[in-house]
């Protein structure tokens, strides 16, 4: 009697930690999927000046550095692709940084411009915690 209950306990213990384990790793891959929702725009302009372009080298530098390529960085020329459904989507009439996942938009433009040449860390940051945020 004895050894029919311990080979049970054995048994449930057994399936204790394979449903633990599987909880885990769903959890895991829902959080990975969540990141791959996000993705970051940045429209600009064909001409562009010095701080444009830190807005882009900064928000991509970023976004590799904290998610590697689980979070999407496109970059689009909101004047030769005019006709872009998202330019019309999000009303883009200028340089614009938007943080999107789902319908959930939120526009970093200015904070950007603000601190792209002058404390590129203070953008990441804000860019990182928009992230983390949405996922």
């Amino acid at each position: 009697m004895k050894k029919v209950i311990s080979i049970l306990s054995f048994m449930l213990l057994v399936g204790v930690i394979t449903s633990f384990a599987q909880n885990s790793e769903a959890t895991v891959n829902d959080k990975n999927q969540n990141i791959t929702q996000v993705t970051a725009y940045y429209f600009h302009a064909t001409s562009r000046c010095v701080t444009c372009k830190a807005v882009e080298d900064v928000s991509k530098e970023a976004i590799k550095e904290y998610y590697g390529d689980k979070v999407s960085f496109v970059v689009i020329n909101r004047e030769e692709n005019k006709d872009n459904p998202l330019v019309q989507k999000y009303e883009i009439s200028g340089q614009t940084l938007l943080i999107v996942k789902g319908d959930k938009a939120v526009n970093l433009t200015n904070e950007a411009f603000l601190n792209a040449r002058t404390n590129p860390d203070k953008l990441k940051n804000l860019i990182k915690s928009t992230i983390d945020a949405m996922i």
